[in-house]
């Protein structure tokens, strides 16, 4: 019996919290902050960093997944829009010694609400795939990065290296 809550616990315990997550998220979200100069710094290197592997991992998966750049590089734009909007919905407040900010609440709503909206939708994906698989063995949405990048390019390569290779015997 105590197993049994407990496994009912650990299946409870992440649909309790994620909405309480999401909404102690708004509230971090929309809080005045104090513009620090070293902070603005910190991110920017972080940035050009992650835009860099980012883009390097796309660059790699245009190899099996075709337009992964230049869907990564309107992703990036669409990003940096979106900043320079946040920059100038945002409340300033310059103080004697300080700089302090409010950022927009619609727009740390909207943003909230997307990133919940597409973990959704890849949850749902991923279930039903699952569950279509599983009853029919067929593929939900063909062609899509659900299988494996591997699994598509290996066979190819591996008839190409058989057709070629010495040893073969026809």
């Amino acid at each position: 019996m105590p197993l049994l809550l407990l496994a009912i616990a650990l299946v409870l315990t992440p649909v309790v919290l994620v909405p309480v997550s999401l909404v102690l998220r708004y509230r971090a979200g929309t809080a005045r902050r104090q513009a620090r100069g070293w902070i603005a710094v910190l991110n920017l290197i972080g940035l050009a960093v992650s835009t860099m592997l980012f883009l390097t991992g796309a660059a790699i998966a245009n190899i099996w997944v075709p337009h992964t750049v230049s869907y990564s590089l309107l992703g990036l734009l669409a990003g940096f829009a979106l900043g320079i909007i946040g920059l100038w919905m945002s409340r300033w407040e310059r103080g004697p010694q300080s700089l302090h900010y409010t950022p927009n609440r619609w727009l740390v709503l909207a943003v909230t609400l997307l990133v919940t909206a597409r973990i959704l939708f890849g949850l749902w994906r991923s279930w039903h795939s699952w569950h279509l698989a599983s009853t029919t063995g067929a593929e939900v949405w063909p062609g899509s990065t659900a299988r494996s990048a591997c699994s598509r390019a290996l066979p190819c390569r591996a008839r190409r290296m058989s057709s070629r290779s010495p040893i073969t015997t026809r």
